[in-house]
């Protein structure tokens, strides 16, 4: 259709250009995201089968720690594959109903991660903060009303950010997607029409969940803080904040990539777009491959579960 200041287009097929700037190196980046696309569904899958079949760690703590396995390799899953097929074997294309698709998985992942995390530090401020009733307030009635709710608030938060692109633009002054996958504002700022709607949902999905979720794992910390300092014992404290180290560590490196990476989209106007596209890839892929390890590290119960398996394998 065309426009007094141009073409504008109503595609069924988008590009996605990868890394803008780096084309040409493509092919070598891809090779670090292939092996840690790699380590990151090993890892989580292991996790996962480990907490599964493990009857002593059938506990609210690993409860979550699999439900975050799970939700790591779906976010893996929705992102790396077709990233490698754009770095490897030039397939760019993606049909408009897909990208929308995949932005919903990606976006919804992202934001029951953030529920997930919240769920993680309740479990902890009650573990700490009230041991003789840790059994009698995490039941498996409210496990599994934690977990739906995180599920649904995800579920439907979410799908109005594709609803709003199907629905509201109707044209787009052109099909390249400058990123290696289908995110949302990426693909808003593509559109002819006033995009004023789809920015102000993205910044309220940004707030509503996000910003919510590290209000009260803070507030939940600072009560876990307080408690553990009035223990009369040195290694009682220090058990007691260990119990919260490795969920510490995931809590901030997610949502401190999660803040860096918009700080830079939204106010790095002199940096490289590249630079861009890898902390939005880094963003998105780290924690995945990060939280297995960090867990198997720090967490004894794990490493002793790994161990078990494998010697039954033996």
């Amino acid at each position: 259709m065309s426009f007094a200041n141009g073409t504008y287009f109503k595609p069924s097929v988008f590009t996605l250009t990868g890394i803008p700037g780096l084309e040409t190196v493509q092919h070598w980046i891809g090779i670090p995201f292939f092996v840690s696309f790699i380590l990151a569904t090993f890892g989580n899958s292991l996790l996962i089968t480990i907490i599964h079949s493990e009857r002593s760690l059938h506990e609210p703590m690993y409860v979550f720690l699999a439900i975050l396995a799970a939700t790591d390799l779906g976010l893996t899953l929705c992102i790396t594959p077709k990233m490698l097929a754009i770095f490897w074997l030039q397939s760019r294309e993606i049909h408009f109903d897909s990208c929308l698709t995949q932005m919903y998985f990606i976006h919804t992942f992202q934001c029951m991660e953030s529920g997930i995390l919240l769920a993680m530090a309740f479990d902890r401020y009650v573990a700490i903060c009230e041991p003789l009733r840790h059994s009698a307030i995490l039941t498996r009635k409210v496990l599994i009303s934690i977990v739906m709710a995180v599920t649904i608030r995800a579920s439907i938060i979410v799908i109005m950010c594709p609803l709003l692109i199907k629905l509201r633009l109707k044209h787009f002054q052109t099909t390249f997607i400058a990123h290696s996958y289908c995110e949302h504002m990426a693909v808003v700022k593509l559109a002819a029409g006033n995009i004023s709607a789809n920015k102000a949902y993205g910044l309220f999905v940004a707030f509503s969940v996000l910003g919510f979720d590290v209000i009260f794992i803070f507030l939940s910390y600072a009560f876990i803080f307080q408690a553990v300092f009035k223990l009369p014992q040195k290694e009682a404290r220090f058990k007691a904040f260990n119990t919260c180290t490795a969920h510490i560590f995931v809590f901030l490196q997610f949502y401190i990539l999660t803040f860096f990476t918009s700080f830079i989209h939204r106010f790095g106007f002199n940096v490289a777009p590249y630079v861009h596209i890898l902390l939005s890839n880094l963003y998105l892929l780290l924690p995945p491959l990060l939280n297995p390890i960090v867990y198997g590290v720090k967490t004894k119960q794990i490493r002793e579960g790994v161990i078990r398996m494998f010697i039954r394998k033996g």
